[in-house]
């Protein structure tokens, strides 16, 4: 960590401990928000749909958080650490007044503003973090939030177990406070001004996908890539836990191929992959996320047996923990490094729609088509988005390569 400059060991620190904020943070949204919801007010459907469709919602408001960002000149790090201090703000509130329609409201306000912000902290990698490091360094952070996650989602199931209704308000006002001690943290970044955007326009990033094709020709891929992921992905615990299935597994074994199985292989080869970002053509590096992504889904959803069960975890494993780096940093490949907030904000913003729509449409075909149809045309899908990879594989993305002469000639802000 020596040869790391000041910032970026700076910077490095403080990621390292709002990973273990991030850590305790991921099971409210995973998996007590729902619990709460869903055992203790016992809320309608349309509002558990709204719950989980929270973080979505925050994904597609990224490009105006970014335009707001550029048009106040305020500092990458200032925003988020605000985005996060609203967020503790509604958990709090929620807690102090306990009331069904309200918590989801304030939950989903907060799932919301946390995933607004992530092209602000993509620009801070981008700006504070060395490019052949960026990959390594992400990667730490990450595994440690995967640890906390974890250790956190057993601590509080055992205290709640038998106790949700009388101890679901502590847990609340914890995670309130976790998000204030993750605004401090951001609050206290080494970070500059986003770069000034040419458009007035709350949606003026999307630009770029007119501008720049290879960007363009990546989103398209990536599009791809991720709806037939995610057409499968919402099935798996309804294809073990379903006894139309043939499978009915109980509570332990789900949690073994959805959960145990796919993170520990994740925490394993997580740093592997921050170590091949940093080094390894991004292009091939996606190329062989997808094939895992198709590869776990073909043999978890067609193996007939624990064992492809087993492979199809694992492969999803190995493809996640990729993931975790690409789909965070992957614009800082493709983006000139002032621009890479917008750019980001443009691929959240098509995530976020994506997230919504792709769930959806899975259960409404599943019933129609079956678990194992459905799992060959997700796997075609995830097939043909790689194929559109080949060429830029090959060409390092210069057969596609283009920057308008405003952003080749551009500065930051500050």
């Amino acid at each position: 960590m020596r040869r790391l400059s000041p910032v970026a060991r700076t910077t490095y620190r403080l990621e390292l401990q709002r990973a273990v904020a991030g850590g305790v943070l991921e099971t409210s949204g995973a998996t007590f928000f729902m619990l709460i919801a869903v055992r203790v007010f016992n809320v309608s459907p349309f509002a558990k749909g709204v719950l989980a469709a929270g973080a979505s919602f925050g994904l597609m408001l990224s490009p105006l958080v970014v335009s707001a960002v550029q048009r106040l000149r305020w500092r990458a790090a200032r925003a988020a650490a605000l985005l996060s201090s609203v967020g503790a703000t509604a958990i709090l509130l929620s807690a102090a007044f306990p009331h069904g329609n309200l918590f989801v409201g304030c939950c989903v306000l907060a799932l919301t503003s946390g995933m607004a912000a992530v092209p602000l902290m993509t620009q801070i990698y981008q700006d504070n973090y060395p490019g052949n490091d960026r990959g390594r360094l992400f990667s730490r952070a990450v595994m440690l939030r995967i640890v906390v996650a974890a250790s956190f989602s057993a601590l509080a199931g055992a205290a709640l177990s038998g106790h949700l209704e009388g101890r679901f308000r502590w847990l609340i006002a914890l995670f309130a406070v976790v998000n204030y001690a993750s605004a401090y943290l951001l609050s206290r970044y080494p970070s500059r001004r986003i770069a000034r955007a040419r458009s007035a326009s709350p949606f003026q990033a999307l630009r770029f996908i007119r501008e720049d094709r290879l960007f363009r020709w990546v989103l398209i891929s990536w599009m791809l890539m991720g709806f037939g992921n995610l057409l499968m992905m919402p099935l798996r615990v309804e294809y073990l836990a379903n006894p139309k299935y043939g499978l009915a597994f109980g509570a332990m074994a789900v949690a073994m191929y959805t959960g145990i199985i796919p993170n520990a292989t994740r925490l394993i080869l997580n740093p592997v992959w921050g170590w091949l970002f940093d080094r390894m053509n991004f292009f091939l590096m996606r190329f062989c996320l997808n094939v895992g992504f198709m590869l776990g889904t073909i043999a978890f959803f067609t193996g007939n047996g624990v064992a492809g069960m087993v492979v199809g975890a694992l492969f999803y494993g190995v493809s996640g923990a990729g993931g975790d780096i690409a789909w965070n940093l992957w614009v800082t490949k493709i983006a000139p490094p002032h621009r890479v907030a917008e750019y980001m904000s443009v691929h959240t913003f098509l995530n976020g729609i994506r997230n919504l729509a792709a769930p959806i449409i899975a259960f409404q075909l599943v019933g129609s088509l079956g678990v194992a149809t459905l799992g060959w045309i997700s796997a075609a899908i995830i097939a043909s988005a790689s194929i559109m990879l080949v060429p830029e594989i090959r060409s390092g993305g210069e057969r596609l390569r283009r920057r308008t002469p405003e952003d080749v000639s551009a500065n930051p802000a500050d």
